[in-house]
């Protein structure tokens, strides 16, 4: 006995204990998503060249885009499914992988065919990223928490963005646009290395101490229970909760569309910038876009502490909140000077990821465990249609009436997304007798 004893404090003593882990765990999370966004974003900086050297019209782009974009809207689901039953780190690892690769071997693309198939490989992979997101969250943060870490697990989403610009044109500047996408490919590889050694589940993590994980599990929310890929989804069709959450992300989901596929065409177009000015300032908008992933769960405080929100309540409010911020982008419309499009598109950027982190954080706060990343990613498919069809809405009339009819449409659609938000999800108080 006694000797079974000396080994667990032997066996304690090996073990690094590290403080507020589950906080590093949420930066290997978004070091992930943020090569994600790299990889996923290296098409709309090289977009202007590409048409060029493949000889690529803007509506050949917009079914390029769209590939990406359809695969996403239908894994999106499905690979939340598989994240559920089979667990985070091999799910996400695995679909890490397939974009990884995807992305290198769009260095050997000949044609817009071959670059609209191996976007659409990578978007049914990269579909992951949005499911994983409300995983992690939901398994590594107790609820009083989970707005907050929303709002950092968003910044990985924007600051992956707003590094692309920057890191594909020196990739660009060095190996030319094939070894552009190699190079982002192989960043992608690396982070599932690290991904791979680094992530445990909460209960099976070497480096957690027992105080952390029981203030992990505080809520004593119940095991999560894996169910059929089809009753999942029934499931979560029949909840009304589920489409207050879907439709605003329907709504918003068009503005970011345009943030990562074609405002560089835009500004080239309408601006006549050049690669090397593009870089300069395309990434603004996502720097924005990751002050507002930041600001979106300290908002949330504020709406409980000053107006008495419940916690549901002050989630929608930031939401509501970045919906009004969005009509900058109507504004885009009526100015001429590229410096202050650039920061209206900014202002929508900050603006557009409150709303997506605030809709993140309610997928936690409305669902238990075992259906968050299903749910995530059947929201996320809601998104990706919406954008889907925007991108070729975009395509198909760009050249002819231009970009300023879309960005005022952009300026109001959370409004009205905004308004199923409160219908839908708001708590009332309850009425007095």
């Amino acid at each position: 006995m006694s000797q079974g004893i000396n080994n667990e404090m032997a066996a304690s003593k090996s073990r690094r204990i590290v403080k507020n882990l589950r906080w590093w765990v949420l930066v290997l999370f978004l070091f992930g998503v943020t090569v994600n966004y790299i990889t996923r974003n290296s098409l709309g900086i090289l977009a202007p060249e590409l048409k060029t050297s493949l000889g690529i019209t803007t509506e050949q782009y917009s079914w390029i885009v769209g590939a990406f974009q359809l695969a996403y809207t239908i894994f999106q689901p499905l690979c939340g499914w598989l994240i559920d039953v089979i667990g985070l780190k091999v799910g996400f690892m695995v679909c890490a992988i397939i974009w990884a690769l995807a992305c290198i071997f769009h260095a050997g693309a000949g044609s817009w065919i071959h670059l609209a198939i191996l976007r659409f490989t990578m978007g049914a992979s990269e579909a992951a990223a949005t499911p994983a997101n409300a995983k992690t969250i939901g398994e590594w943060f107790p609820k009083s928490e989970r707005p907050v870490a929303a709002g950092w697990a968003g910044v990985g989403f924007s600051i992956g963005a707003m590094l692309a610009p920057p890191i594909i044109y020196f990739a660009h500047a060095s190996f030319g646009w094939q070894g552009a996408f190699m190079f982002t490919g192989v960043l992608a590889l690396l982070w599932v290395i690290l991904w791979w050694a680094f992530y445990h589940n909460p209960d099976k993590h070497p480096n957690l101490s027992k105080d952390e994980l029981a203030f992990i599990q505080q809520d004593n929310e119940p095991p999560a229970v894996k169910l059929p890929f089809f009753t999942a989804l029934k499931t979560v069709s029949k909840n009304k909760r589920f489409y207050g959450i879907a439709i605003p992300a329907f709504m918003a989901e068009p503005a970011w569309a345009v943030l990562s596929f074609w405002v560089p065409l835009y500004l080239a177009k309408e601006h006549g910038m050049d690669l090397k000015q593009i870089a300069m300032f395309a990434w603004l908008p996502f720097l924005a876009a990751d002050l507002g992933s930041v600001a979106s769960g300290y908002l949330t405080k504020l709406y409980t502490r000053w107006f008495g929100c419940t916690r549901v309540n002050s989630v929608v409010a930031s939401s509501v909140t970045g919906a009004f911020l969005m009509i900058s982008l109507a504004a885009v419309a009526i100015t001429r000077d590229p410096y202050l499009t650039i920061v209206l598109i900014s202002i929508g950027g900050f603006g557009h990821q409150i709303i997506s982190c605030m809709l993140s954080a309610l997928v936690v706060e409305s669902f238990d465990k075992g259906q968050m990343a299903t749910v995530n990613g059947m929201r996320g498919s809601a998104a990706w249609i919406a954008s889907f069809l925007f991108s070729l809405l975009i395509g198909v009339t760009a050249d002819k009436i231009g970009f300023n009819p879309l960005f005022i449409a952009m300026g109001f659609f959370d409004l009205i997304g905004a308004c199923f938000l409160v219908a839908f999800i708001a708590e009332r108080r309850a009425k007095r007798a």
